[in-house]
């Protein structure tokens, strides 16, 4: 299916062929029609789909269409409300980039910075606005936004707004519409919680759910060492040496955290950045901008980072601390692997993560494979496997197993094992000695 199939108006088409869009997405092929017949819409597909355009296109095309405005005025007709800073301004780009060609404005809002260019962008008057919860209540209490012309509302990753802690003020925001509106939900995953909270916000919704909930792309190639704790920044700095990693983006479960793990690979000799809810405003959007432009080969990011932000031909994906909540992994390693590219997606797990590693195979509903082979192992995994293989007899005296001997490897070694008849690297030992695209998809 091409995008003129779908009956979209030539300034969008023109701006779609702009931006190198030939096909839609399977989210977009269906969503982007029910939208234009004005039907209540719940969609649920995984990150890296294209949810953005398939509510952003048919809401430029609608409010392009809409002859029932007052003559000279501007309102805000169409109400994005999604969970962070940085989602915000993606979602503001591509409604740019898709209505291009129309004489829409569009604005964002979040806290963090000075309301007063907003403020003065707001009195202009803008048809799409892109909000963050927190400040769009702040300006709303202060009567400089109103939502009484709301046509369109958006609600974005809303599995993410209940995680956020959001859910209250996007019940005050929907309290604040007009009860004649077209609701559009969009999510990753749909939780019984998002479900119920669906089922108050949409009017007989239609629904596309075009793969399964909380699944991963088959283009990301998943791989986890176990690794102790404090072995982790060894493990990470010795994977990045590889230099055929150009970028990679590291997750780590706190501020502190992330701030820690940038300083010691920058002390290493590994360009990094931090980012997470505690910068400013300037120094989140300067790192990503870094980032994205390969100014920075490392982004360390919370899980800010882990939801909707677009980066191109971002090939890894490291889990440095896995998450305490599965889904999050799932949005995590979305990062990579999007729009058909192939991606790596890899996790250090040590001995109190490994609850949440059976979490995570549990959701996705698949096992990660293990790579064994590196120089840090974690030390009660490997005497717990040792503990668990039988006993072989005693060989006599001046013999050598033939296995040893023959350079070939055992029956039912497991992948990523040294069989090259050299012995392992010892813990903690400096090792050089990795193959060339030893961190590519977890191959020795």
């Amino acid at each position: 299916m091409s995008f003129e199939k779908l009956k979209l108006i030539e300034p969008i088409l023109k701006a779609l062929q702009s931006e190198g869009y030939t096909t839609p997405t399977p989210i977009q092929a269906q969503a982007i029609p029910l939208v234009l017949d004005r039907k209540d819409l719940l969609g649920c597909a995984q990150t890296g789909t294209g949810k953005t355009a398939a509510f952003a296109i048919p809401i430029i095309q609608l409010l392009t269409q809409d002859k029932h405005l007052p003559a000279g005025k501007r309102l805000i007709r169409s109400l994005i409300l999604t969970p962070t800073r940085e989602l915000a301004i993606q979602i503001g780009e591509s409604f740019e980039s898709y209505g291009r060609n129309t004489n829409l404005r569009y604005k964002v809002i979040f806290g963090g910075v000075s309301q007063h260019s907003q403020v003065e962008s707001l009195r202009a008057g803008v048809d799409i606005l892109v909000a963050t919860p927190g400040r769009l209540l702040d300006l709303m209490n202060q009567k400089i936004i109103s939502l009484q012309n709301i046509q369109f509302f958006v609600l974005d990753e809303a599995d993410r707004m209940l995680d956020m802690g959001f859910v209250h003020d996007v019940k005050k925001v929907i309290a604040r519409l007009p009860q004649r509106r077209q609701s559009l939900f969009f999510s990753a995953t749909m939780p019984p919680a998002i479900v119920e909270l669906a089922n108050s916000i949409l009017v007989n919704p239609s629904k596309v759910e075009v793969t399964p909930v909380s699944s991963t792309a088959n283009t990301i190639n998943q791989v986890v060492y176990f690794v102790d704790k404090d072995n982790k920044r060894k493990l990470l700095i010795d994977i990045l040496k590889d230099k055929s990693i150009e970028r990679a983006l590291v997750f780590t479960r706190t501020k502190h955290g992330a701030d820690r793990v940038a300083k010691d690979l920058t002390k290493a000799g590994v360009n990094s950045q931090a980012i997470h809810g505690n910068k400013s405003q300037n120094a989140r959007q300067t790192a990503l901008n870094n980032f994205k432009s390969k100014l920075t080969r490392v982004l360390v990011a919370t899980d800010i980072a882990a939801r909707g932000i677009d980066i191109d031909e971002l090939t890894h994906v490291i889990n440095y601390e896995l998450p305490n909540i599965p889904e999050s992994y799932v949005h995590r390693i979305g990062r990579t692997g999007r729009a058909g590219a192939s991606g790596i997606a890899i996790g250090f797990c040590e001995a109190e993560e490994k609850e949440y590693l059976r979490d995570i195979q549990k959701l996705i509903g698949k096992q990660i494979p293990v790579i064994e082979d590196h120089p840090y192992p974690l030390m009660n995994h490997t005497i717990a496997k040792k503990a668990a293989k039988p006993q072989r007899p005693p060989r006599a005296a001046g013999t050598t197993s033939s296995h040893r001997n023959s350079g070939t490897p055992r029956t039912g070694a497991p992948a990523g094992a040294n069989t090259s008849g050299t012995a392992a690297p010892k813990k903690n030992t400096p090792y050089t000695g990795w193959k060339k695209n030893k961190y590519q998809g977890g191959k020795a």
